[in-house]
């Protein structure tokens, strides 16, 4: 697939933590979900990150990304990070789009009108992802996992998650109201942003504690 890469995705995820603005609140949350990582990692020394939105095709799958970026980044080989949804749409194209705009390059694997499977690799990967929208208990997704709920409607269509082995809630702002208007570039990119710099918040601290 032909792309134009605009930034180093290393440049953009480091930006991203510099550029964060968070409240204490969410501070606290995101140093919560580090801890209970460090904690299943010392414990168990494997870990699975399953992100949760309710159509797997934009937070999620952007969350995963850079999770699984940021695993990479540091080093740490014993995480692994999936996304799922309530229900199953596709990897949205703007989604895959403001990916590609920062250094992710995508392969088609299988063709689909409606979901379409993509091998997303960056690089120095070590670890490429399939990437496509499927539901959070989908055998693709390994369990047990820590679950993050990226948006509120699935967390609040999914009071139980039976693989779960702990969850959080960290809601992002949805860059789908921004489709088809002159500012849908630049929401996604600022999502795509918001994500990338708290995960990298959490994993710097993840890295600094095992």
């Amino acid at each position: 697939m032909v792309q134009t890469v605009s930034t180093n995705t290393e440049n953009f995820f480091i930006d991203a933590l510099s550029d964060l603005q968070i409240d204490k609140k969410r501070i606290i949350l995101l140093e919560s979900i580090a801890t209970c990582i460090v904690n299943e990692l010392k414990q168990h020394k494997n870990v699975h990150l399953n992100y949760i939105c309710t159509h797997n095709s934009r937070r999620s799958q952007l969350a995963q990304i850079w999770s699984n970026y940021a695993s990479n980044y540091f080093k740490i080989n014993n995480i692994e990070n999936f996304s799922g949804g309530t229900a199953v749409t596709s990897f949205f194209r703007n989604t895959v789009k403001t990916l590609q705009e920062v250094g992710f390059k995508f392969q088609l694997l299988e063709f689909s009108h409606q979901n379409p499977e993509y091998l997303i690799s960056y690089k120095n990967c070590t670890n490429p992802i399939i990437g496509f929208s499927k539901l959070y208990d989908h055998e693709h997704n390994k369990n047990p996992y820590i679950a993050i709920t990226t948006c509120t409607n699935a967390d609040e269509n999914c009071p139980f998650i039976p693989d779960a082995v702990q969850r959080f809630h960290l809601p992002f702002n949805d860059p789908k109201s921004y489709d088809n208007t002159l500012y849908q570039s630049e929401k996604y990119l600022e999502a795509s942003k918001q994500i990338a710099g708290e995960i990298h918040f959490i994993f710097n601290i993840i890295k600094n504690s095992i």
